[in-house]
């Protein structure tokens, strides 16, 4: 018991890097199947009525009226910001380049958490931060990139705009997961990610609304395969994952939290092979090792 009390924070962020595992994969799905922007605003209208129905058990409250001030401001922005733009973009990222690379991308996010905050919250970088960057680019290059038979020059083996997606969701991760912490203050973590899911719910939703696409939310609710990857998606996801990611930045540096986090690329190596046959490289694998490592160093 006080290993788990002493190390709450880091738990949870752990826990969070498994439940995204299961959520790249049945969001890849999804997406694959439905379509990015359908499965954005059905995940978020999952998840957040999950959320509500676990904080009405346990709090007697339907709406997180226990936060306060300037702190509701940071959330719904934190909302918009993480499960519009950046959620989009990943689940664009997952059709074109696949949710194991797209994760490998995402590695990115401690660092551009850390350069957030420290330009939002005033935290230090040092030289070891930059070398840690350094390492974590390097292992997504040797990940992404080989050599061609009979050409000397490196060719990447990706979709450049499958890419650029995933580097727009890392971005739209990091910025949302600083705002929240400095939302969230001393706030019961459920409670923020409900606010933030109302705020990234009610957005796609007017987004949807103003593109005329709702007759795709419905065509989309009625592909059973699909909604069965969403549900399960959402369920690990919007409900626990992030939650499990606020519990994380509450009660551990946001540093520590993002690297534990970032684990993702490693623990989704396994059931790909597993369970999904794919073919991975070793230089894949040696990619994700040090992207993760240099995650982790930028934070020592």
């Amino acid at each position: 018991m006080d290993f788990l009390h002493s190390y709450t924070g880091e738990i949870a962020a752990l826990m969070t890097a498994v439940f995204w595992t299961v959520t790249a994969f049945a969001f890849e799905s999804a997406s694959i199947k439905v379509g990015s922007m359908y499965v954005n605003v059905i995940r978020l209208f999952i998840g957040l009525s999950l959320l509500t129905l676990f904080n009405l058990l346990t709090r007697g409250s339907l709406f997180p009226f226990v936060i306060e001030g300037n702190n509701w401001l940071w959330l719904v922005l934190s909302g918009f910001i993480g499960f519009i733009f950046g959620d989009f973009f990943l689940f664009q990222s997952y059709r074109l380049i696949g949710s194991r690379f797209a994760m490998l991308i995402m590695t990115l996010v401690p660092p551009i958490t850390a350069l957030t905050g420290w330009f939002i919250l005033g935290e230090r970088l040092t030289l070891l931060n930059y070398t840690g960057m350094s390492l974590t680019f390097t292992g997504i290059a040797i990940a992404i990139f080989n050599r061609r038979n009979g050409v000397d020059k490196l060719m990447l083996k990706l979709s450049p705009k499958g890419i650029m997606f995933a580097f727009f969701g890392a971005a739209g991760q990091a910025v949302g997961l600083v705002l929240s912490k400095l939302g969230m203050g001393e706030s019961d973590p459920f409670a923020a990610t409900q606010l933030r899911l109302v705020a990234g719910f009610s957005g796609s939703l007017i987004i949807v609304l103003l593109l005329r696409q709702w007759n795709g939310v419905r065509a989309a609710m009625r592909n059973r395969d699909g909604i069965r990857a969403i549900f399960v998606g959402s369920f690990f996801g919007p409900f626990l994952g992030v939650s499990f990611s606020l519990v994380a930045v509450r009660y551990t540096a946001t540093g520590i939290a993002s690297t534990l986090m970032a684990l993702v690329p490693i623990l989704i190596i396994p059931p790909a092979i597993i369970l999904y046959r794919q073919r991975v490289t070793a230089m894949e694998v040696a990619g994700a090792v040090i992207s993760v490592a240099g995650a982790a160093l930028f934070f020592i």
